[in-house]
């Protein structure tokens, strides 16, 4: 009789809170179904240009692709690598085949070096025919997690930053602290702006602590300067942080702060760049525009891997910016709710 009126009280409380059933119904079928748009995009197309190659091998290739291969110089395709316009680019020299591979995407040099494989296999005159590969980023002995893992520092400190703000947040709020400042003179966006600047302190500490991990102890590849790598990762925790403070906002328990991970932070993991976005439908690409770590994750690939100064990642920075002021002023506007002035 006791298991059972334990049982039923379980029962009541959870049909009482409408939140955790939804999610418990809603939540597994939000995140299998992007891991199936994702894992079911189409194969990646890769961009190949050439210069003065054997006419055999040059509609051997333009089989193989849909898109065709366009006539440039190599110093035109290493522009195009700079704008990411390009995935490759294929000439003769000294009579041997030469392959210059943007290098940053595995997914793109994968693409690439099937396709020309495939091309030589079907020449009889080159079937023994290794070419000479070199990476314009990069190089061969970038293993995967250095791919990806400039990518998982942006995940990993989005997600620890965004659980510990709004947690801690909420309990400022169940505990009566924050009862207690709405109760005397000062401004809601001093409120904020002090919540933001004190949790903002350890999340710049845990930030130093994982990048620090990351590049000097397990020997990421790392060729662009630290520095600036802290920059952005800084600026991405606290817009991590000021989101998790305005969901928790909208949150009666710890409980339902870790509701909002699978519908807040996993859909931004597919989206921002451990897989390559053109090879999901076109919807999807947008609607990754509107994560902020699609452009944290991008700037910190950008410069881990092709060495890019913060001057040329002046979009992503501006943007991922104006995603921490929108949250920040959202945040003013949802204490509302606790006190009018």
């Amino acid at each position: 009789m006791r298991v059972g009126a334990v049982v039923i009280r379980i029962i009541r409380q959870l049909l009482r809170d409408k939140r955790s059933i939804a999610l418990l119904i809603f939540a597994p079928l939000l995140v299998i179904t992007l891991v199936w748009l994702v894992l079911d995009g189409d194969p990646y197309e890769p961009k190949i240009a050439a210069e003065n190659i054997p006419a055999p091998l040059e509609q051997v290739l333009q089989n193989e692709l849909e898109k065709d291969v366009v006539q440039m110089s190599e110093s035109e395709a290493k522009e195009a690598f700079q704008k990411e316009d390009l995935d490759a680019f294929i000439t003769i020299k000294n009579h041997v085949p030469y392959v210059l591979l943007e290098g940053s995407d595995p997914t793109a040099n994968s693409a690439v070096m099937k396709v020309i494989q495939t091309a030589f296999s079907s020449l009889s005159d080159q079937k023994n025919i290794q070419p000479d590969v070199e990476y314009y980023y990069g190089s061969d002995k970038i293993n995967l997690f250095d791919q990806t893992g400039s990518v998982l520092i942006g995940f990993f400190v989005f997600f620890f930053v965004f659980v510990l703000g709004g947690i801690s947040f909420l309990r400022e709020r169940t505990q009566g602290t924050l009862e207690k400042l709405l109760s005397t003179p000062i401004k809601r966006w001093e409120i904020v702006t002090g919540y933001l600047l004190g949790f903002g302190l350890f999340t710049i500490i845990q930030s130093f602590v994982i990048v620090t991990y990351c590049v000097y102890v397990l020997d990421i590849w790392m060729a662009g300067d630290f520095w600036q790598l802290l920059v952005v990762t800084f600026l991405l925790a606290i817009t991590a942080l000021a989101l998790a403070t305005l969901l928790s906002a909208f949150a009666n328990n710890e409980l339902q702060i870790m509701q909002f991970i699978p519908i807040v932070i996993i859909p931004q993991a597919f989206f921002s760049g451990i897989f390559n976005l053109e090879t999901l439908a076109e919807w999807l690409q947008v609607l990754s525009k509107f994560m902020p770590l699609t452009y944290g994750a991008d700037a910190i690939q950008e410069i881990m891997i092709k060495g890019k100064d913060l001057v040329d990642l002046w979009q992503d920075l501006l943007i991922l910016f104006g995603f921490a002021l929108l949250f920040y002023v959202l945040n003013i506007f949802a204490l509302k709710k606790h006190r009018r002035l």
